[in-house]
C-alpha cells in the first residue's frame, strides 16, 4: 500500500485505496492528482516525494470527497503547495462540513462528522487559473459529485477519479455514490470515446481498455433503476424504499451507509421522476413515490 508505480514516461500513481496520480514535469518537480484520505496519507505521500527527491508543484483535486482531499492540509502546510479544483468542489475543500451536511440534508450529528465524510480544510484555487504542465488536459466527469474532473497527462494516460468503480466493489456494495444520474450516464458514454494508453480510475485497477468497466457500471446503475421501479409498484415512503434496497442487496446499515446510499437513492428517484417513470405526491403529510403505469 502507498507504493509508487510507474505508468508512463513521466506519469506515476501511488497505489492506495483512492489512487493518487503523480506527474513529473522535470527531474525535480511533480504535480499530484488527489491526496488520499487523511493526514497519514499526506505523510506517506511526502515520504515518497522525499525519497525521489521531488518538489511538489501543486495538487489537482478531481473532486472534494474526503478520501480524495484528506492529505491536502498536511501537504499544503508543510510544502506550501497550491491546491486546484473546480468552483463547487473548492467550496467543499475549503469548508468540508458541507459534505456531510449535503449528504444528511441538515447539520450533521456527531457520528457523521468524521474523516471519512469530512476532511480538514485547505485553501483551494480555481483550476482554470493553474499554470498546468504543458500538454496536461482537464475534462469534466459529471455525475458522481458536483463538478468532478478527470486529468489526462501528456503520456496519454487518463486519471478518471470516481467515474467508474471496480467490479469487485460493485459486486460487494452494489450502490456507488451518485449525485446526478443523467450526467453520470453521459460521462459513461464519454469514457467509451476516449483513446488513451492507460486509464486509472481511483477505485479500480489501471486498464488499457476502459469499456468493459464502463459497461459493468452502466449495467449496475440500470439494475438499481429497475429495482426501484419494482419496489415502487405501490406507493412507498422514502424510508421504506431505502429499507427495501438494503434488504434486496443484503447491505448493512450504519450511519455512513445511511447517508451515502440514501442520498444516491434520492438521486435515482429524481432521475426516474424527471424521466416520467415514477411520480411523487404528498398524502397525509407524507411524501410518497410510485411507479407510473404505462398506458
Amino acid at each position: 500500500m502507498y507504493e509508487l508505480m510507474q505508468a508512463g514516461e513521466n506519469t506515476f500513481y501511488i497505489n492506495c485505496p483512492s489512487k493518487i496520480g503523480v506527474y513529473r514535469t522535470s527531474s525535480e518537480e511533480v504535480w499530484l492528482i488527489d491526496s488520499g484520505n487523511d493526514k497519514d496519507a499526506g505523510r506517506k505521500i511526502q515520504k515518497i516525494l522525499d525519497q525521489q527527491g521531488w518538489k511538489l508543484k501543486g495538487i489537482i483535486n478531481t473532486h472534494s470527497n474526503a478520501d480524495h482531499i484528506g492529505g491536502n492540509t498536511l501537504l499544503q502546510d508543510r510544502l506550501k503547495c497550491p491546491v486546484y479544483s473546480t468552483p463547487m468542489e473548492n467550496a467543499v475543500i475549503e469548508n468540508p462540513i458541507l459534505e456531510p451536511s449535503f449528504l444528511y440534508g441538515g447539520y450533521p450529528f456527531q457520528k457523521l462528522r468524521n474523516k471519512f465524510l469530512m476532511a480538514t480544510p485547505s485553501k483551494a484555487q480555481d483550476i482554470t487559473q493553474a499554470q498546468l504542465p504543458e500538454g496536461m488536459e482537464i475534462f469534466p466527469l459529471g455525475g458522481h459529485f458536483w463538478q468532478m474532473i478527470g486529468v489526462k497527462t501528456p503520456d496519454n494516460i487518463y486519471f478518471l477519479a470516481d467515474s467508474v468503480f471496480s467490479e469487485t466493489i460493485l459486486d460487494k456494495y452494489h450502490i456507488s455514490f451518485n449525485y446526478d444520474v443523467t450526467a453520470y450516464f453521459k460521462t459513461l458514454d464519454f469514457l467509451e470515446t476516449l483513446e488513451g494508453a492507460l486509464y486509472i480510475p481511483a477505485h479500480a485497477e489501471p486498464t488499457e481498455d476502459i469499456r468493459p468497466l464502463v459497461e459493468a457500471n452502466r449495467k449496475k446503475s440500470n439494475e438499481i433503476l429497475e429495482k426501484l421501479l419494482s419496489i415502487c409498484q405501490s406507493p412507498k415512503f422514502f424510508e421504506n424504499i431505502l429499507n427495501s434496497i438494503f434488504e434486496e442487496y443484503s447491505l448493512t446499515m450504519d450511519y455512513g451507509q445511511y447517508v451515502l446510499v440514501g442520498s444516491t437513492i434520492r438521486s435515482y428517484l429524481s432521475y426516474l421522476y424527471d424521466s416520467g417513470k415514477v411520480e411523487s405526491f404528498v398524502e397525509n403529510n407524507y411524501l410518497l413515490w410510485k411507479t407510473v403505469v404505462a398506458k
